[in-house]
């Protein structure tokens, strides 16, 4: 296979030159149109169809019971593994799902909406097949390490009208050894809402090592894990192997997620709990936060949730322009908005397929200490570094430590934020903050420090903060901090706590649950 043709393979673009260009435009052109071209069209407010959807029954047959993952990857699935054409679909649109059996064998799709469905997590929808599986071919390697398929698809899937959005997984089964594994995609809609809640996709493929050792974190060298550098690109146009970190979860549960990028790990229990309480919500992809900062006016409030580490500078200046909008923002996460990346075609010229990182939100005099401990990123110059994340999330990415861990500790016991908690100024919620979370507050009038502490680090000290800050418009920004927020709202089937890496992480906790009640109510006018 040749390797990737776009536009792109030898410059990377200007990062200067384009944040002049959103600068000096209006609202409207700076949030943009759709990719496709076409105006987002503004659909009826419907506040009850989450509520109504999850009437119907539910199954946990969604989730995988005989899974395996090849012992020379390590990763990898290779009996039986997928992928879509698209991260996101609406109604009407197609899907192309791609899959490979190795060795051939018939197989299966069953196609689940996850939520809540009276507490089983997924409705059935429908199953595809028999199709006759093939073994399909790893792809070469491309510019800058990419491994992009080029797979035949095995079916193409239409999009029914009434499939509400939200995130859908197919189950992958193959009738030779009945192995089982996913492909994820999410269902949107264009209409009003009160949430619009982003799945992390981005980092999802950012830690995507299939084959083996192929995410954005490895350069081919043994030994070294971590590279943080520039010229490495992943491909959405792969399956998603056994998530990259699995070393913070109990060994060998981590590979039930096998195939759904992050999802179940990070923002399905968000999502399960949000869907359990009714809220109208509705779901987008990273691609698009970034393609379409129309679409995020549609909403009272959007929230980021887990890990969510990498954004576009279009994802930074759409959610800018959301926010001083009026659209409240909810970012409950940690290491968030810390990577630059630009979307970039596949080889076919497929948009928003490829991903490289290209610099860092933090600016450069505040990376030196890291600087002087990470070669890699010496690669990058200073203009490549910033705008700094903190004027949007509130709080800054700190680079040393990268990760810790701490209790989500009270400091601000009379904010609203904690009416009906029972919090008091030093009380916390065990083991709440990590692995990654957020350090130093911006100089934004009105920000107020609600939860903070200290990082517990075996070589690095440190220090999280939670803050709010109210916008422009009578709305807020909230940050909780941590990666490990939704932990404390819900326990959801298919969900794995990651107890190795902080063992006081205890689960749902009904303060945190009323504090999100809180905040929502808040981005809904009801506070």
């Amino acid at each position: 296979m040749s390797k990737p043709k776009d536009s792109h393979s030898h410059h990377h673009p200007n990062r200067r030159d384009l944040l002049k260009r959103v600068a000096g435009v209006g609202l409207g052109a700076a949030l943009g149109p759709l990719a496709s071209g076409e105006p987002a069209k503004l659909g009826s407010l419907r506040r009850d169809l989450i509520s109504s959807e999850n009437e119907k029954p539910g199954t946990t047959e969604w989730l995988l019971t005989k899974t395996r993952v090849d012992p020379k990857t390590k990763y990898r699935c290779p009996w039986i593994e997928g992928y879509c054409s698209r991260t996101s679909v609406r109604a009407g649109d197609t899907l192309d799902i791609m899959v490979s059996t190795n060795p051939a064998s018939k197989f299966v799709i069953d196609l689940y909406r996850l939520g809540y469905y009276g507490g089983k997590g997924g409705r059935h929808l429908v199953q595809l097949g028999p199709f006759r599986g093939q073994v399909q071919p790893d792809p070469k390697v491309g510019v800058e390490r990419l491994r992009e398929c080029c797979w035949e698809p095995s079916t193409t899937l239409t999009i029914p009208q009434d499939w509400p959005s939200g995130v859908y997984l197919g189950k992958l089964t193959a009738e030779r050894g009945d192995l089982q594994s996913y492909v994820v995609f999410i269902v949107r809609d264009d209409r009003a809402c009160d949430f619009l809640l982003q799945c992390s996709d981005a980092t999802w493929q950012a830690y995507n090592r299939w084959p083996d050792y192929w995410s954005l974190y490895d350069d081919g060298r043994p030994g070294h894990p971590w590279n943080i550098g520039p010229e490495i690109r992943v491909s959405f146009d792969r399956p998603y192997a056994k998530y990259r970190q699995e070393e913070i979860w109990r060994a060998g549960e981590e590979h039930l997620s096998q195939g759904s990028g992050s999802f179940l790990l990070w923002e399905f229990p968000l999502a399960f709990w949000m869907e359990k309480a009714g809220y109208d919500v509705s779901y987008l992809s990273t691609v698009d936060t970034h393609a379409d900062g129309q679409g995020l006016l549609r909403a009272r409030g959007w929230i980021s949730t887990g890990h969510d580490e990498y954004y576009s500078l279009e994802m930074f200046q759409n959610l800018l322009a959301a926010r001083d909008h009026g659209v409240n923002l909810a970012f409950l996460s940690g290491d968030t908005c810390c990577g630059i990346i630009p979307f970039l075609p596949n080889s076919r010229q497929a948009p928003h397929r490829t991903i490289t990182r290209t610099g860092y939100f933090t600016p450069f005099d505040k990376s030196e200490e890291v600087l002087r401990q990470c070669p890699e990123m010496k690669k990058f110059k200073p203009e490549q570094f910033g705008p700094c994340e903190d004027r949007l999330t509130g709080v800054r990415n700190p680079f040393i430590p990268w990760n810790g861990g701490a209790d989500w500790t009270c400091v601000k016991e009379k904010h609203w934020l904690f009416q009906g908690t029972g919090l008091r100024n030093g009380e916390g919620i065990p083991g709440l903050v990590g692995f990654e979370w957020n350090g130093p507050p911006a100089d934004i009038p009105g920000l107020e420090v609600v939860a903070s502490g200290p990082i517990t680090h075996p070589r690095n000290g440190g220090a999280y903060n939670a803050a709010i800050y109210p916008g422009p418009k009578g709305n807020y920004v909230f940050n909780a901090s941590t990666v490990f927020w939704a932990d404390a709202l819900s326990a959801p089937p298919g969900y794995v706590r990651p107890t190795n890496y902080n063992p006081r992480l205890r689960g749902p906790d009904a303060r945190v649950q009323r504090i999100m009640t809180n905040v929502f109510d808040r981005f809904r006018g009801q506070g």
